[in-house]
Order: structure tokens, then sequence, then C-alpha cells
């Protein structure tokens, strides 16, 4: 019998000091549809109050804790164990993809260095992670989307307000299909989906409000959708040209 294709394996390295614990169910459910999750270490000062809410989950989710005591105030060794650990991992060569959670610019060069072997990188942080730390990864995930778990996140996605309004999501959109260069400007909406996030990491549509890319489609009003019975569906840019009768009666002839 040929053997099952198994999932990459993922080494997900949580910084206490920049997450919150609240995210724990959310973020375990969304790394599942990547991966699995192999190695699931978290890295802080668990005496801490700061930390402490994840000690009281930590069997929950299988997460082993490295605890770092702040022997001297304003020196991170957290950070410092975090990445010599990340490094250790890349370079044993068993794993397919890397999870760092934080919203701390400083990791930056070491997802960057990371891809540089050809290992992904899926970033998780708040949604004031600096740029340059979300465009260092693959794919980049608000936690602010992950609170309680996913599926209740979706369940609320239309109740609470979203993260970002949906009409910033238009120009990104607009700017892939520009990209695609079709003939007639219908595109296949899930090759949409997966030229996005190669152009922004943190694309998601549950930032603004919607569960799937579908629905944040129709939500813009800036679309055509066509769906064939049994095909997939397609979208073009809405034309905001004037028609040539619009255009004619606008003039009025002198005099």
């Amino acid at each position: 019998m040929p053997s099952e294709t198994r999932s990459p394996r993922l080494a997900v390295l949580i910084d206490a000091d920049n997450a919150s614990a609240k995210i724990a169910d959310g973020l375990f459910e969304e790394i599942a549809k990547i991966g699995e999750a192999s190695v699931r270490r978290i890295y802080g000062d668990f005496s801490n109050a700061r930390s402490k809410a994840w000690a009281d989950i930590l069997s929950k989710h299988a997460i082993i804790p490295q605890q770092q005591f702040a022997y001297t105030t304003g020196k991170n060794a957290s950070d410092i164990t975090l990445v010599i650990d990340a490094m250790d991992l890349l370079h044993s060569g068993r794993f397919d993809g890397f999870c760092l959670v934080s919203s701390d610019s400083d990791f930056t060069r070491l997802a960057a260095r990371i891809r540089e072997h050809g290992v992904d990188v899926f970033g998780f942080g708040a949604q004031k992670t600096p740029e340059s730390f979300r465009q260092a990864c693959r794919r980049f995930f608000y936690t602010e989307n992950l609170f309680g778990g996913t599926a209740n996140t979706q369940d609320a996605a239309s109740k609470s307000p979203p993260l970002q309004s949906p009409d910033e999501a238009t120009s990104i959109i607009k700017k892939v299909i520009a990209q695609m260069e079709s003939e007639d400007g219908w595109v296949d909406l899930g090759e949409v989906g997966k030229r996005i996030t190669n152009l922004a990491p943190d694309f998601d549509s549950r930032t603004f409000g919607s569960r799937k890319l579908s629905d944040l489609v129709r939500k813009t009003n800036s679309f055509e959708i066509d769906q064939p019975k049994g095909g997939s569906m397609r979208i073009r840019i809405k034309s905001t040209a004037e028609s040539p009768a619009k255009t004619r009666t606008a003039r009025k002839p002198a005099g």
C-alpha cells in the first residue's frame, strides 16, 4: 500500500511576552489548517503575572515552556533563546515550516533567514505588528481574528466591527486581477486567493468582516461575479466608464 501523505511538519514558537493566552484555541485551530504542529514551545518568564495566563493552559495544547528569568531589566532573554532554538530546529532539516507567534519586529530577521533556506514562515501577531515582520513571513495572521477559536470568530464576523473596512481590500484585489492579465477581464476567484497572499501576506477576509473571500468580494460591490452551475466562481472589475449614450446626451449644442 502507498504510504499516507504526511502533513507539513511545523515548529510553533511563541513569545509569551508579546502574545495573549486568549488566542490559544484559535491559534492552534488555524495552525492545523497549515500542517502538523510537531514542536510547540513558548518562551517567557512564567513567574511574571503577564505570562501566567499561558502557564494555566500549557497542558491543554501540549506546549513546552521555556522558562527565562529576567535577571536584568531591559534585556529580553526570551527573544534570544527563541532565536537560538529556531536556528537549531532549522538546521535539523526536519521541518517544513515555522510558526512565529509574536508582535515584535525583532523577529523580522529571523523570519527572513528561515525563508532564505527555502522554509515557510507563518507569522501570528496583533494588528500593531510592524510591517517589516509581516512582510518577512509567507503568511501573516492577525491574532485579533483568532480570539476564542476560529469557529466563534467566523460566527461573530458579521456582528462585530471589522478590523479594517472592506473598501480597503478592493485595491488589493484589483491589483491582483490586473497582474493576471485576462483577455476579457474574468479571472478565477480561487486563483485570486492564491496570488493575493504573495502580494499581501497579512491579507485575511476575516480582517474585513467576512468569513470567505467570496463574501468579501460581494461586500465591496466593486466586482462582477459569475458562477456557472457546477463551475468555479469568476470575478472581474466593474466598469466605471459612462456609456456612449450618456456621454452624448451630456453635451448640449451651443446656441
